[in-house]
């Protein structure tokens, strides 16, 4: 029955920290629904983007099991944005053959700027194209506005870009699960969150530097020390 009464209360406080934290950010993912609701047109208001921002919100909350703050606000931040930029593109699908319809532009207006030796009219290059200047006009917004969102959070950005996994996440697969732990729990606090930010968030190295506040190089070597104490520790107790 105490068992029981612990493990209720233990849940209990659990539940509040997520609400609190929930609670506490919710000012900052309205701010980010009403910066990013320009970008998604009419299918897309701003309270379609709170909901979305609210359940990236939720699992970070629920994820992030650190008694302290650490990193916990830049951390949201980068994924409420994230789940409400994925919400915008999802919403804004390039119609089809717009891409090539924009290449067949951009080829035409360097076409007519190397004649010309400056830049067309908006005239001349629906001539040549063989197109209304509307038209053209209708596809170049089209062309603007899914980059306007690709702007807010672009996975092929080198910054954003997933790393390739190596050898090191085998580290992680210790056989021994109370070894690892106990090594983990040995390393200096700052170096247990980039292994955990890394290998359970599943964080990249810049994502983590945005979340820590400090340089991708500075997260490579903590990333690298950590692994090198757990790589001790394994040795010594082997």
């Amino acid at each position: 029955m105490i068992q029981d009464h612990q493990q209720f209360s233990a849940a209990t406080a659990y539940g509040g920290n997520v609400g609190e934290r929930v609670t506490r950010f919710l000012p900052m993912v309205r701010r980010l629904a009403w910066h990013l609701s320009g970008s998604g047109g009419p299918a897309i208001d701003v309270d379609d983007l709170v909901q979305a921002g609210l359940v990236a919100l939720t699992e970070c909350a629920q994820r992030h099991e650190r008694p302290t703050e650490d990193g916990f606000a830049a951390y949201a931040k980068l994924r409420v944005r994230g789940a409400m930029v994925d919400l915008l593109r999802s919403a804004s699908p390039e119609p089809r053959g717009a891409r090539a319809r924009r290449r067949r532009i951009e080829e035409a207006q360097a076409r007519l700027a190397s004649m010309l030796g400056r830049d067309p009219s908006s005239g001349e290059l629906a001539e040549a194209l063989g197109m209304p200047v509307d038209e053209l006009h209708r596809v170049q917004g089209d062309a603007v506005h899914l980059a306007s969102i690709d702007d807010c959070y672009s996975e092929s950005d080198l910054a954003f870009a997933a790393e390739e996994v190596d050898a090191e996440a085998a580290l992680l697969q210790h056989e021994d699960r109370e070894q690892l732990i106990e090594a983990i729990a040995a390393l200096p606090e700052r170096q247990q969150l980039v292994i955990q930010l890394y290998f359970v968030e599943e964080l990249n190295l810049a994502e983590i530097a945005m979340v820590l506040g400090v340089s991708v190089p500075r997260v490579h070597q903590l990333k690298a020390a950590a692994l090198d104490k757990l790589r001790l520790a394994f040795a010594a107790q082997g």
